[in-house]
């Protein structure tokens, strides 16, 4: 059997049969059923290019039951099958409108039916090719990862792989929407503590007089309303990893009690007078500067040299241009279940104004813009406008020399690679494979900042 020509039928078994038989002569396939339940099952467990249902005003699903089937394959196209009456009602036309291809109306022509059937499939091969479309759900239970083949994500996932190695604190460092929390994940999944749980803290997001029973638990009765014991977020990730988000903000007086749990591994819950051993490994992430945060005495030096015995950087969006599309498109496969199949990807513009955009929010942001485009989109493909997005007329109006580039292009690495290398001249001008008199030469050609050592 060609399974291009696949077509399932849903709907009443007396008008999909009479359909079937009409349209034999063509050699599709169909394969019928008038239960929802069933119609699932067959969506999920096989890719199915084309699927036709029967729209009867008198039926009793309702549009949500409709919608909710029609989401679950974003290969599937869908040919509503119903009669010229029922077509001039406005629910069933704004219906048509959100989730189908095309229609037939009855009584049917069967050559006007296999035209359309024939066009849909077409279409169905195209966007396959073209987005590469999946045919079943993402699976919750697939391992995290990492979008992109650019050299800044390379660079960090190798740093994470040396990293996973060691059971040694962590500070990762990077601006906010970068994904720290996504390459703590990623540090403990490569560990050996992988079997172990990862537990996460916001220490930004919680009030100060609740910090301390949160990390470090509390006895009953150890203060008002403590009518039972409770175990801290750091004693139960023992065996596995404790991340410590945004712990920049932690306030001093929790950042003693930090200090010494990373000392000895020995916690005291609130209102006990017994220690209790923890093995667990820290992992800590920022997007503030902490040697600022020491200076202004916000932040502990000691602490900051507990936690930063091993450091990874996120990098941002801007410094990564050559992945925005990839994380677009992993983003749109993500949502699509959410939104109207009638949205198939980006148009070339938005695509185009995306490595425009300087994203102050970094991926988080980009997450954003497409899952709000993908739902007030009202075309087949995403526009700028829909991303919210303005593109730069000053890149569209002139088109640059090839010495232009060549320029853009090593400014551009130069300040990359100090910003990666926290402004350290000679670590920039190994990360480039050049010399040290070389990258002031080229820092000096594109007037870019001379680094804090440059007079070493």
């Amino acid at each position: 059997m060609d399974k291009s020509r696949y077509v399932l039928m849903i709907g009443d078994q007396r008008l999909t049969a009479s359909t079937a038989l009409s349209l034999k002569q063509y050699a599709w396939q169909f394969q019928r059923t008038s239960c929802l339940i069933e119609a699932e099952k067959l969506l999920l467990s096989a890719p199915i290019p084309i699927g036709i249902i029967l729209l009867e005003s008198s039926h009793t699903w309702s549009s949500l039951e409709l919608e909710k089937l029609l989401s679950l394959s974003t290969s599937t196209l869908w040919v509503a099958l119903l009669t010229v009456d029922s077509l001039q009602e406005y629910e069933t036309r704004a219906f048509i409108a959100r989730h189908c291809h095309a229609c037939i109306t009855l009584p049917l022509n069967p050559e006007e039916a296999n035209y359309v059937l024939e066009s849909t499939l077409t279409i169905s091969e195209l966007l396959a090719t073209h987005f590469g479309t999946g045919h079943s759900p993402p699976d919750p239970g697939r391992k995290i990862e990492m979008i992109g083949n650019s050299h800044a994500i390379e660079k960090l996932l190798k740093d994470i792989e040396k990293i996973a190695l060691v059971d040694a604190p962590v500070l990762i460092t990077g601006e906010s929407g970068t994904g720290k929390e996504l390459t703590a994940r990623l540090i403990h999944d490569h560990s050996t503590r992988r079997e172990g749980p990862f537990n996460a803290i916001n220490c930004g997001a919680l009030p100060a007089g609740l910090i301390q029973t949160e990390l470090f638990g509390h006895e009953k009765g150890a203060f008002t309303g403590a009518g039972k014991s409770k175990v801290g977020i750091i004693e139960s990730a023992s065996g596995g990893t404790l991340f410590l988000d945004e712990i920049g903000d932690l306030p001093m007086e929790l950042q003693v009690h930090l200090l010494r749990f990373l000392e000895d591994h020995r916690i005291q819950r609130l209102g006990s007078l017994r220690e209790i051993s923890v093995d667990v490994r820290v992992l800590a992430a920022t997007h503030v500067d902490l040697e600022n945060a020491i200076e202004s005495g916000d932040f502990r030096e000691d602490l900051y040299h507990r936690i930063n015995v091993l450091q990874a950087r996120t990098p941002p969006l801007r410094e990564r241009p050559e992945d925005i599309e990839a994380l677009a498109l992993h983003y749109f496969q993500k949502f699509r279940a959410e939104t109207s199949c009638r949205v198939r990807g980006f148009n070339h513009d938005s695509l185009v104004t995306m490595r425009q955009h300087p994203w102050p929010g970094n991926v988080r942001e980009l997450l954003n813009r497409v899952r709000r485009a993908m739902v007030m989109c009202e075309e087949r493909l995403i526009t700028p406008d829909d991303l919210g997005l303005e593109r730069r007329k000053d890149v569209v109006r002139a088109r640059p020399s090839l010495e232009d580039i060549r320029n853009c292009a090593e400014r551009e690495a130069v300040t990359a690679a100090l910003a990666r290398n926290r402004n350290h001249a000679l670590h920039a001008a190994q990360d480039l494979g050049i010399s040290r008199a070389t990258l002031y030469r080229l820092i000096d050609k594109h007037c870019v900042p001379r680094p804090l050592d440059s007079r070493a």
